[in-house]
């Protein structure tokens, strides 16, 4: 079996990171959309053909969830048709492919958290792709891990975290959605679970020649708002934040609180789920993945992000 390691999205919040945690395991190539258009399906299998990995990550996305209303050919191509590419290579090769899909599958009407074999039903153009990435890879015969995860975030691309700071420089009071439920996943942490995941299907492999395979659920334990999310990051901010700090990581902020508001109120082209909370027993009973509460998470992340 082939030590090569092929990671899409390399530039992204989590392929970024993956590039870091997976190094280890082999012989690790990235690329991004400079080295291949997801929207030519030809490329895609070339380049993944002429690579021959024996592990693709495929943490590439169409993830502007409110354009993809105005662009759905744009987001199935990317979303659904290539990720099915990839999945055809793998099962020609027996390459196991690992791809992140994302709570927007589901509706969010379940009170409780979701489990992975709930019933599906996307409220979005976004969720819709996503889904159907998901069953196409899960046709195509070949070995993979569907990773669903939930309102990632960095300190780095575009994201909320970034987002909130920014506001909070400009505004002294910030209105968040407050009915939306959800675990906010520090993309790092993504990265290191999914890390963790594959040196244990690597040994899996070794022992029996064999790939686990199967759907899901990576995320930070808990759950919280919008707008608890955001009055955390101000108040981890704050609490983190040098007294002599400047820049996008120091400098002061004019926001200390959050108003929850409605999801009325803050309309959007597409339609959100009410619960994006996600059951994690699945993977830790699958690969001992236990994953920190996602205020821990935040804290990790803010102190990553005012060491630099």
């Amino acid at each position: 079996m082939s030590r090569r390691v092929l990671i899409t999205g390399a530039n992204g919040q989590v392929g970024w990171h993956l590039q870091r945690t997976l190094a280890p395991l082999g012989d690790v190539r990235a690329i991004d959309v400079d080295q291949v258009d997801l929207t030519d399906l030809n490329a895609v299998a070339r380049t993944v053909r002429d690579f021959a990995p024996g592990i693709v990550v495929n943490a590439a996305a169409y993830t502007a969830v409110d354009k993809a209303e105005s662009e759905p050919e744009l987001a199935r191509t990317i979303n659904a048709a290539a990720p099915a590419q990839i999945a055809a290579e793998c099962a020609r090769t027996g390459a196991l492919l690992v791809h992140y899909s994302t709570d927007y599958v589901y509706d969010g009407s379940k009170p409780a958290p979701y489990e992975e074999l709930d019933n599906t039903a996307p409220l979005s153009v976004y969720g819709h792709t996503k889904l159907a990435g998901d069953q196409a890879i899960q046709a195509s015969g070949c070995a993979h891990l569907i990773l669903r995860t939930t309102w990632v975030y960095d300190i780095r691309g575009k994201n909320f975290l970034r987002t909130v700071l920014h506001l909070a420089r400009k505004k002294d009071e910030l209105r968040m959605v407050g009915d939306q439920h959800g675990a906010p996943t520090w993309a790092r942490g993504l990265a290191e679970a999914t890390a963790v995941i594959l040196g244990r299907c690597l040994q899996q492999n070794s022992a029996s020649g064999k790939w686990p395979s199967g759907l899901f659920h990576l995320t930070a334990a808990g759950r919280t708002s919008w707008a608890g999310f955001a009055q955390a990051i101000l108040e981890e901010y704050q609490e983190l934040r040098p007294e002599d700090g400047s820049g996008e990581f120091g400098a002061p902020l004019k926001a200390k609180h959050v108003v929850p508001i409605t999801t009325e109120e803050y309309p959007t082209p597409a339609r959100r789920p009410r619960n994006s909370v996600l059951s994690n027993s699945q993977v830790q009973a699958a690969f001992g993945i236990m994953m920190p509460d996602w205020r821990d998470q935040l804290r990790l992340a803010m102190q990553d992000a005012l060491r630099r």
